[in-house]
């Protein structure tokens, strides 16, 4: 009897739901701290290895001068943050960073553009090529380009592309407050056109942006009601820069980011959960903790996009600390093919995609705007 009772509660955990509600979600974030760990630690020995984590070096290959108004972000041109822009890299450039990642236990090459959206014609190729490039050193490669098309995905997929990440940064109702400029249908719709290649997803959010706790639910149902789950989801802690509209929210209390972790890992028991931007405020012993909740990804390098990250020797003084070890690449899918341009079966189609504008007014994304305006 006590045998039969285990083993529906083991079936329990290893179950995959895509029924999450918003209620059952609250409830589990705001169990007793030692109840939520122990629980979260359950589920995450069941589905992963707890001493293994995996490492990704997220390059800009392309920053600043965006379109976009998301309220976090320094590279919207439309605020003044003194990032310093620059074009689109070189394949070579790109390929040197990607072999001194390598070198530094990095599995993964994450490539971000700051573009709303992928447009075909030389960039786009360009960046096909880095993918190609990266594929063939037995790296995963993730990109990160905005919204794109099925035929856009398919062609990435093609190159050689592990995953793509898109994030949805909050919950439906909170977005509307951070961002005008695109809606998050288009979110949708994009991680929709990934999930038509055999190319992974990442998508995750951001804590810490002056939402509530439901909001922060909000966002998991969105993630963990996707049928597949997102492979990987990134949690990030935000980074408030000086010019962003957000540039007074208080840093996240580590607490939330240890709770907001263990609840990812009971809902999408599967995902590799990231802990992301943020990390610079938070001790080893927190980042143990996040570890212990079920975090068994992070970002390597001193920048994430444009912000600061730890010293990738710190991170590797804090898994030898730790006893945990970084993940090979294509342990959890095999490495992709790679078909050069010449073979490639999909080709562009100067498509123009009606991305939407909502347009609505953000109050705190309007001041920023002006403010930048004086100061430019």
């Amino acid at each position: 009897m006590e045998f039969s009772i285990f083993t529906q509660i083991i079936d329990f955990m290893n179950e995959i739901r895509h029924n999450w509600t918003k209620e059952q979600i609250l409830d589990i974030y705001n169990k007793p701290m030692m109840e939520l760990l122990y629980e979260a630690a359950t589920i995450h020995r069941l589905h992963h290895d707890p001493n293994v984590v995996q490492v990704s070096t997220l390059l800009s290959i392309k920053t600043g001068g965006c379109s976009e108004d998301c309220g976090y972000c320094p590279q919207a041109a439309r605020y003044h943050t003194n990032i310093e822009g620059n074009d689109l890299m070189s394949v070579q450039q790109v390929k040197a960073q990607a072999l001194r990642a390598k070198e530094t236990g990095s599995s993964r090459v994450c490539m971000g553009a700051a573009w709303r959206n992928v447009k075909d014609g030389e960039e786009f190729n360009q960046v096909l090529e880095m993918v190609r490039t990266i594929n063939k050193l037995d790296m995963e490669v993730c990109c990160t380009l905005g919204m794109v098309t099925e035929n856009q995905a398919k062609r990435l997929a093609e190159a050689g592309l592990y995953a793509y990440n898109h994030n949805l940064d909050s919950s439906e109702e909170y977005y509307k407050e951070v961002i005008s400029t695109r809606g998050y249908q288009d979110r949708l719709d994009t991680i929709d056109n990934v999930r038509k290649t055999n190319v992974t997803v990442c998508s995750g959010g951001i804590i810490g942006m002056g939402e509530n706790v439901a909001d922060r639910a909000g966002m998991l149902v969105a993630l963990s009601t996707l049928n597949p789950q997102p492979e990987s989801t990134p949690i990030n802690a935000l980074v408030a820069v000086e010019g962003t509209p957000l540039e007074d929210e208080k840093p996240v209390e580590i607490w939330d980011m240890i709770r907001m972790v263990a609840t990812t890992r009971i809902v999408m028991p599967e995902t590799q959960v990231r802990l992301s931007a943020g990390r610079t405020q938070m001790s080893r012993e927190g980042q143990a903790m996040c570890f212990f909740a079920g975090a068994n990804s992070i970002f390597a390098g001193d920048k994430l996009l444009t912000t600061p990250n730890p010293d990738v020797n710190e991170d590797m003084k804090m898994f030898k600390l730790l006893g945990m070890n970084p993940q090979k690449p294509f342990t959890k899918k095999v490495q992709p093919q790679t078909v050069e341009a010449t073979e490639s079966e999909y080709q562009a189609l100067g498509e123009k995609p009606r991305w939407t504008r909502p347009e609505h007014k953000i109050e705190r994304n309007e001041a920023a705007k002006e403010k930048a305006k004086t100061l430019k």
